[in-house]
């Protein structure tokens, strides 16, 4: 793995700072072998599904109310396509990164729905889209965790506590309301006033909430950096913009860090 070249200032940048925000998509888990192109969960690129819809339509709050079986068809293929991943450095990295600092320093706010953050032990973390892994019955409300969707043998599957009810997972699909928790939790962060670093990664920036706290720092003169290999939204704006990959990016950030 090549050692990315890092900008003069950018390690000055996060040993100096107090508070940082993390922002983190799809291409921080490219390491993990997760696709990183368009769609729920990052497996589909514009393309229709085998019933000729849109995967947007498929995977929406509508079709999971009156179609719940080809709902949880396609869930099932998104849930497989994740299944055994493990963090990678880019994960384990951020982890670190937060450990070495006071409590609630440093906060993690991704779109990802894989899991891995918590993983690798982050504990700060936003959630903004929620969990593949984490079930919710639509009836009654009862909640469970699963490793993965092998042992689901009827989809969608029923509750177990209710026996009434199915389960969906709790992800925002298209068409739902974002969570106001994480999203007051993500204003907090925002808005902190020692707040003085906003690192996003591995997203295309393209939803409001994910630009917001970049747009934030660049007018509030709080250092910014997207880590990103392709070019996106932000990456004129930002005061670093590293177009290399997560994984190697960041380990080589703490191996900076470390020989201070």
């Amino acid at each position: 793995m090549t050692t990315p070249t890092l900008p003069a200032g950018l390690v000055d940048a996060f040993a100096r700072a107090r508070r940082i925000l993390f922002i983190t998509g799809a291409g921080i888990s490219a390491d993990s072998g997760l696709p990183t192109y368009r769609g729920f969960g990052g497996l589909y690129d514009g393309k229709p599904t085998e019933e000729g819809l849109p995967i947007e339509e498929v995977l929406s709050g509508h079709m999971l109310a009156h179609r719940p079986q080809l709902t949880w068809k396609y869930l099932l293929q998104i849930e497989q396509g994740c299944r055994n991943a493990q963090p990678n450095p880019a994960h384990l990295a951020l982890a670190e990164i937060e450990r070495s600092r006071p409590p609630g320093a440093v906060c993690v706010l991704t779109q990802n729905i894989d899991g891995l953050h918590r993983m690798a032990g982050t504990q700060n973390l936003i959630e903004i889209h929620g969990d593949l892994h984490r079930l919710l019955c639509t009836r009654c409300g009862h909640q469970q965790t699963v490793a993965d969707y092998a042992a689901l043998d009827t989809l969608p599957p029923p509750c177990p506590e209710c026996k009434q009810g199915w389960l969906r997972p709790e992800v925002v699909f298209f068409g739902e309301m974002l969570p106001e928790d994480a999203l007051s939790r993500l204003q907090a962060a925002m808005t902190h006033p020692e707040l003085d670093l906003v690192v996003s990664i591995g997203t295309t920036s393209v939803f409001p909430y994910i630009v917001q706290p970049v747009v934030h720092a660049v007018r509030n003169g709080i250092a910014s950096v997207e880590i990103n290999p392709g070019e996106t939204t932000i990456s004129a704006h930002v005061q670093f913009a590293i177009k290399e990959r997560a994984a190697p990016t960041l380990q080589a950030i703490l191996d900076a860090m470390s020989v201070r």
